[in-house]
């Protein structure tokens, strides 16, 4: 069907008198280019805005983190009623490597990668996995630290294995990952103990009805904040789920950027520092 466009031969007839003509070709033509170029300057200025989060924070001379304050070990309020943990003391140690000022910014687990999304925040630094959801809005850099079900034990208890846990009793959650794991590790003779929540399997081991307990790290460092005169400390691995910082959807420059201060750590022993300081053991191969 052809194109018409609407032509008055007398302005002062009447709408009436309108005629109407094909529209020419070379019409069409030039708005197809002009809608071409617009549009391929959208993209251009598109691109070039998605890599400006590392310029911008050097020029500004700091740096806007989005941190936990509510999952310790990794980030809670101290009694200083200052950020602290193991996410808080990262934040602190990027900004410090880049030569920028820090801005801790409050997150939950529900609005952090929302921060990015809205750039409140240039880097979420909050017990982040990775998983193809939160890959196709965010991109990460490598991971930083383990995020981690273990058996903690005080530290007069001596284990070494999981052999050791012969004829120990240890309480873990009903159904949980770490139930999971601990039934499968553990040897014939150790006397699991079930319970059905996090605050029953903790009681259990605070209270010495247990000798050990399996469960997940921030758990285990919540408990540990809360009862120091246990002296608890990790014994062993049950299963590793590491941590990673999200980075503003193609912010390449500030994900390589921030990536070479991890691989830096790493190789310095500084990530393993923070992983003992918090966790009770070291970082770890962690991947990238």
């Amino acid at each position: 069907m052809p194109n018409f466009s609407c032509r008055i031969n007398n302005v002062d007839n009447n709408v009436n008198n309108a005629r109407l003509i094909p529209m020419k070709t070379t019409t069409i033509t030039k708005r197809l280019f002009t809608l071409c170029l617009l549009s391929a300057t959208l993209l251009a200025s598109v691109g070039a805005h998605a890599q400006t989060a590392l310029d911008e924070v050097m020029k500004a001379k700091k740096i806007t983190i989005a941190i936990p304050t509510d999952f310790p070990p990794y980030g809670f309020v101290g009694t200083d009623l200052k950020p602290q943990g193991l996410d808080i003391d990262m934040a602190n140690y990027i900004a410090a490597k880049m030569g920028v000022a820090i801005e801790l910014a409050p997150v939950t687990s529900a609005n952090r990668i929302a921060y990015l999304q809205t750039r409140k925040a240039d880097l979420v630094i909050s017990t982040l996995g990775k998983n193809p959801e939160r890959m196709a809005v965010i991109d990460f850099t490598a991971a930083y630290s383990p995020f981690f079900q273990a058996v903690f034990a005080a530290k007069s208890t001596s284990i070494k294995s999981f052999a050791d846990l012969t004829g120990k009793s240890i309480g873990v959650t009903r159904g949980a990952i770490e139930d999971q794991e601990l039934t499968k590790l553990a040897p014939a003779g150790t006397d699991i103990k079930r319970f059905e929540d996090n605050n029953a399997t903790v009681s259990s081991f605070v209270s010495g009805q247990v000798q050990l307990v399996a469960t997940g790290a921030s758990v285990a460092g919540n408990m540990m904040a809360k009862n120091p005169q246990l002296n608890t400390e990790y014994k062993l691995l049950l299963k590793d789920s590491p941590n990673f910082i999200g980075v503003g959807k193609s912010e390449d420059k500030l994900r390589l950027k921030v990536n070479e201060i991890i691989e830096a750590a790493k190789k310095s022993g500084d990530l393993d520092k923070m992983a003992v300081k918090w966790l009770g053991r070291p970082a770890g191969d962690l991947p990238q």
